[in-house]
């Protein structure tokens, strides 16, 4: 740290005295002796720009780059209009924050409201918040929204994603709320079990729509038995979808989140997402983070400002209702860049184009004898069983193709529109020879 602090030595040794210590050591002291590094890090001599270069590119070099991907399972590779990434490079839209300053903040503000009002459009709720971190983190803070004094239980689907309902069990664990979870019946959730478990103590219901397997829920069906036992309806779901399917406020969802990672943002090693948050006009107020709102000026020119932001998310720590205090400004950003220059028809295409490919790729692997594990309707994603999937998927990855993520029973296949039906046909004949 030395080249770092700006203090003189005979300033730090002031500062030393005056604490009583006689030097940096000492303020270590209880620090086990085994965890300090005694004799300095080693590490090795700096190095020029053109050598650290060299050196990065060559460790970039490694990473292996598939120009087929055939997995999603929670990360989707969507065509990225060129305008988005040149929009958001510009270094003064370059932040993760929501601005507190709105006299000087205007852009940012503005940029959170159009994300916010697209958000709303493409899920039919009433208010969006400026985002949260990411998919999983905006499901576990859905069931914070519902929960009351008297009703303190969720209830998650079986089918929704893994990595989701882990999150979930961690807010859970720590706010001593009660999950559940609803079994899986063919690939869906089970009503029936649905009914039987929902109960006056239940705070909400989760469920995924598509779900992880990729199949089309009764999503409306499921939001009546919820309503009927008091509780709050919560969808999970895919924002490609949504320009094709139901809308979760027409399935009588009361939040609806997701991941929106689709929306134009690439699947670099898992991130940066950023997670959606959209509610009923009666359930705004229980939105965490913070919301941007319009209005006007004394002059009657629009303006951008913090419409809502919970105050005791940043000063009541263990009694707030959620500690959500910032949010993926530069994502939602992103996200925002995206919908616009898709537009509705663009969305809409995208995501017809991924189902009809899906549903392509599903009947050539029928016809060699891979069938789908679950009946009915599908969006991009389906289980198809296999034998051999170590042996399947091994093959295509010495092909340079990503295949399916392998699950319980067989492999779980995702197409987008970026896959040719050539690349498709590539892809089944070398599962073939597999045999």
């Amino acid at each position: 740290m030395g080249s770092y602090v700006p203090n003189t030595m005979d300033q730090r040794k002031a500062m030393l005295d005056v604490i009583g210590v006689s030097s940096v050591d000492d303020l270590f002291e209880s620090v086990p002796h085994e965890m300090l590094v005694g004799d300095g890090l080693k590490l090795p001599n700096g190095l020029s720009e053109l050598e650290v270069r060299a050196k990065v590119t060559a460790m970039a070099e490694r990473n292996r780059v598939y120009k087929t991907i055939l997995r999603g399972a929670g990360a989707y590779r969507h065509f990225i209009p060129s305008v988005v990434k040149s929009v958001i490079s510009r270094e003064e839209l370059v932040t993760a924050y929501t601005p507190y300053q709105a006299e000087i903040s205007q852009g940012i503000l503005q940029s959170i409201f159009e994300y916010q009002t697209m958000i709303c459009m493409l899920t039919g709720m009433d208010v969006s918040n400026a985002s949260v971190y990411d998919g999983g983190t905006a499901a576990a803070e859905a069931i914070t929204m519902c929960k009351d004094r008297k009703r303190r239980k969720a209830y998650v689907s079986a089918c929704a994603n893994p990595d989701v309902i882990g999150v979930m069990k961690t807010y859970c664990f720590g706010s001593d709320t009660e999950l559940e979870i609803i079994p899986e019946k063919d690939g869906r959730t089970d009503l029936e079990a649905l009914k039987a478990m929902v109960g006056d103590d239940a705070a909400c219901v989760y469920i995924q729509q598509p779900n992880y397997y990729g199949n089309v829920e009764e999503a409306a069906a499921i939001g009546e038995i919820v309503h009927a036992a008091g509780a709050k309806y919560v969808m999970g779901v895919n924002p490609i979808a949504c320009a094709i399917m139901e809308t979760p406020a027409a399935c009588g969802a009361d939040v609806a989140v997701g991941d929106g990672q689709p929306l134009g943002l690439d699947i670099a090693f898992g991130g940066p997402y950023l997670g959606f948050m959209a509610a009923t006009k009666a359930m705004f107020r229980k939105l965490p983070g913070r919301i941007v709102g319009q209005t006007h000026d004394v002059e009657g020119n629009v303006g951008y400002v913090l419409t809502l932001t919970a105050r005791e998310q940043h000063i009541r720590r263990e009694k707030a209702s959620s500690n959500i205090c910032s949010n993926q400004a530069l994502c939602a950003f992103a996200t925002g860049v995206y919908m616009t220059a898709m537009g509705e028809e663009g969305l809409r295409q995208a995501a017809t184009l991924s189902m009809s490919k899906a549903h392509y790729l599903a009947g050539e692997l029928e016809k060699i004898g891979m069938k789908r594990l679950h009946d009915g309707e599908y969006f991009h994603e389906f289980v198809t069983a296999c034998d051999k999937p170590e042996a399947v998927l091994k093959a295509l990855d010495d092909q340079g193709i990503l295949g399916g993520l392998p699950v319980e029973g067989g492999i779980l296949w995702c197409v987008t529109e970026l896959v040719t039906k050539e690349e498709l046909d590539r892809a089944v004949a070398i599962i073939k020879e597999v045999g």
